[in-house]
């Protein structure tokens, strides 16, 4: 029986539609303000390549949503006909909500549309019960916005660590909070009134780093973020990679050649629990140098001299940094942004972590550029994602 070809080769190429290009074009002209700022019309069209007619459109209805204003006190003239006025952001009208939850608490925070945290604040888990968590987040929402009379929130970005689903907004899994199927989105949009968008916070902060970080036109990035969750994201080409149903970056049970803590998958040496910021607090108060759960004590405990501190923060970061290494070896990024509270905070603790990455590599790596903020960019982060890819979408009249 003769067999069939199939269609592969004479399949049409999908073609982006109108209004694919309308986004992107939009996106590319409000993040070269972002980026550029305060810029004239005349070089966003230089550097997008679009038309000196579409770069003027767009900026119009930028101006008109809030999102951008002209500035007048870097005025520009050669002399001659209408003086050039450069085009900035407008970061005093509007503000994005973020929320993070972590294990021991939830920071909320009010981000400004360049990422600066303007508000923030902290609360503490009563108990972890989804919708105590998220009805306490939602409640420290409305009085920092309410501490911002001025402000108006264009959305909520809502991030935390595990297995997270973008598209559904949904905390699938985080077995240290004990979630599953969480629907974090329908929640806390409830409660708010605002739109939300649900992210994992490793994702987050990539997306965070290429917006307002040192990665910035970085052509890809890789972020392993070690707290008390251990996970990972990749971007390349300003895409984060997401999976089906969002699940890329799970590096938890990978296996640390040499570990010797046991996780609770039934193995030993585990990723999880050889990085986990808890093991690292177990270790420090078996040696006496603390007697909480708080990593930054450790840290300031090594600040103050204590040889055990010091020592057990460079473990970790060496131990970091042998990850780092192990994924740079099968992803090959450009840069990577590494999240580990030694690292932010200690020169020595930078240093061996980029030792166990190498000599030829260790310049690609860098610790996360909000170092004082993290989580509460986290968050926000979400926000200002969907915002800069699909401003009119996403603006003030969408909502």
């Amino acid at each position: 029986m003769p067999r069939t070809a199939a269609p592969l080769l004479t399949s049409p190429v999908p073609r982006a539609s109108d209004s694919d290009r309308r986004r992107t074009s939009a996106s590319v002209v409000l993040r070269s303000v972002l980026e550029h700022g305060p810029v004239a019309r005349s070089t966003i069209a230089r550097l997008t390549g679009l038309s000196p007619a579409s770069v003027t459109d767009y900026c119009s209805r930028f101006a008109e949503l809030g999102l951008i204003r002209e500035s007048a006190e870097l005025r520009r003239s050669k002399g001659v006909g209408r003086p050039h006025l450069p085009v900035d952001l407008d970061d005093s009208r509007f503000v994005v909500g973020g929320v993070h939850v972590a294990v021991p608490y939830t920071t909320v925070a009010l981000l400004d549309l360049r990422g600066q945290v303007v508000a923030r604040s902290e609360v503490k888990h009563a108990g972890t019960e989804p919708a105590r968590v998220l009805g306490r987040a939602a409640d420290a929402l409305a009085a920092l916005l309410a501490g911002s009379p001025r402000s108006r929130a264009l959305g909520v970005g809502f991030a935390t660590g595990g297995w997270v689903d973008r598209d559904s907004g949904t905390v699938v899994e985080h077995p240290l909070l004990g979630w599953r199927e969480v629907q974090v989105r329908q929640v806390l949009g409830a409660r708010t009134g605002l739109p939300v968008h649900v992210d994992g916070h490793a994702r987050a902060l990539v997306n965070a780093e290429r917006l307002f970080g040192r990665a910035r036109g970085s052509r890809s990035v890789l972020h392993l973020f070690a707290g008390n969750v251990v996970d990972s994201a990749f971007a390349t080409h300003d895409e984060v990679h997401h999976g089906p149903r969002s699940q890329a970056g799970s590096i938890a049970h990978l296996p640390v050649p040499g570990g010797t803590e046991p996780c609770a998958c039934g193995r030993v040496g585990c990723l999880q629990v050889e990085l986990s910021e808890r093991t690292l607090c177990r270790l420090a108060r078996e040696a006496g140098v603390v007697d909480g759960v708080n990593p930054m004590h450790v840290v300031s405990a090594a600040a103050a001299g204590d040889p055990v501190a010091g020592r057990l923060l460079r473990e970790r970061s060496r131990r970091v940094g042998r990850a780092v290494g192990l994924l740079q070896d099968v992803l090959n990024p450009e840069r990577v942004v590494v999240t580990e509270v030694g690292a932010m905070h200690r020169a020595d603790c930078l240093a061996a972590l980029r030792e166990e990455v190498g000599a030829d590599r260790a310049a690609t790596v860098s610790p996360i550029s909000f170092t004082d903020s993290v989580l509460a960019v986290a968050g926000g982060s979400v926000a200002l994602d969907v915002l800069y890819r699909d401003p009119l979408a996403a603006s003030p009249e969408a909502i």
